[in-house]
Parts: structure tokens; C-alpha cells; sequence
């Protein structure tokens, strides 16, 4: 596995950046038989530190993990935890899903926008009122799966990126679902096919 260590405006110790390599080594072979690469970022905010995890952890598999301590190698713990909690509490789950992959249909390919909403002028109406025109400008863009899922499945998955949002193909109706966190906390679900 390809592990990459950086700082944001913080200079980082050999001894740490070994420990965080041989500790996401272990993690990595303990749950994931392919895991592909991992980007560990630490920065300062104020008086402590934070480490942000972010591994990719094979097709369609993408884990998020955050932490917050008074020194970095408590930051990157609680990180490496974040992770490591999720893969116990869904790793039956992920196993079940991976021998299930074989037998389902390459997902669809599709790319995600990120947008920024600008104010670029007065526009006039038809009267010759003036008003401000918001318009949206792309700024990141990447290649993305809409994958053949279960709700449930979807639901793990969104769960263990960390996303706020997940759109997928309904494998019970094949319809584009989309499951998002609430505001409240709990899961919201759109399928188009229920009337």
C-alpha cells in the first residue's frame, strides 16, 4: 500500500511518519486484502494538532478517519481508531459485499462536479430592473462509480467514506436512489420509483 504522510505548515518527524506507515500497514492487511493507497494529512489548529486519514481502500471502497489531540501521534491514534472502528463495525458487511461484486454488473461510470456559486453582475429584466445573477463555476471535478447497491449497502458505504450524500443504482428496482444524512442525524432516502 502506497502511504503518503504530510504536514500542513507543520514539520513532521521521521519516528512519526514510520509509526503512522507501519501502524496504517497493519490496519490495511488486518481488513482489506488490497488496499491501494492511503494519504495521512496532519495540520495545527490553535493548541492541538489534527490528522486527517484518507484511504482508498479498493473499487468503490473509500475510508475517511479525523482526530484531534495535543500532539500528533494522539491525533493520528484517534484517526487510526475512527477507521479501525468502522472496519470492525461493518467488516462482516464489506467481506459479504466484496464476494457479491463478482457476480454483479460493472457499476456505471459518471463524474462528480464540485460547483462555487459567484455573483457576476446585474442582470435586467424585461422592465429595466436591474438584480444580481448568481452563477455556478466548476471548480473540481473527478471520475466516479454509480454502483448496482442494496439501501443498506448504500448506506455502509456512505457511512464509511464518510459522505454526506451517496447516489446509486437500487439493485432491487434499478432505479437511481440516493441516501443522504440528515440534518437530525438520521438517514434520508430518495427512490424515484415509489409513488
Amino acid at each position: 500500500m502506497q502511504i503518503t504522510v504530510s504536514g500542513k505548515q507543520v514539520d513532521l518527524s521521521d519516528a512519526l511518519r514510520v509509526r503512522v506507515s507501519d501502524h496504517l500497514d497493519v490496519i490495511a492487511t488486518k481488513y482489506f486484502d488490497h488496499a491501494m493507497e492511503a494519504q495521512v494529512t496532519f495540520s495545527r489548529a490553535r493548541s492541538f494538532f489534527i490528522c486527517d486519514i484518507n484511504v482508498h481502500a479498493g473499487r468503490g471502497r473509500r475510508l475517511r478517519g479525523d482526530g484531534e489531540a495535543a500532539d500528533a501521534n494522539s491525533a493520528f491514534d484517534d484517526a487510526a481508531e475512527h477507521i479501525a472502528k468502522r472496519l470492525r463495525r461493518y467488516r462482516r458487511r464489506v467481506n459479504e459485499h466484496a464476494r457479491d461484486s463478482a457476480n454483479r454488473d460493472r457499476p456505471e461510470a459518471a463524474r462528480q462536479y464540485i460547483l462555487q456559486q459567484e455573483d457576476t453582475g446585474t442582470a435586467h429584466d424585461s422592465n429595466g430592473a436591474g438584480g444580481t445573477t448568481a452563477y455556478a463555476t466548476v471548480i473540481a471535478e473527478q471520475a466516479t462509480e454509480i454502483s448496482l447497491l442494496s439501501v443498506s449497502e448504500a448506506v455502509m458505504r456512505m457511512d464509511l467514506a464518510d459522505q454526506p450524500v451517496l447516489m446509486f443504482r437500487n439493485s432491487t428496482t434499478g432505479e437511481l436512489n440516493v441516501v443522504y444524512r440528515r440534518s437530525d442525524g438520521n438517514i434520508g432516502w430518495i427512490d424515484p420509483s415509489e409513488q
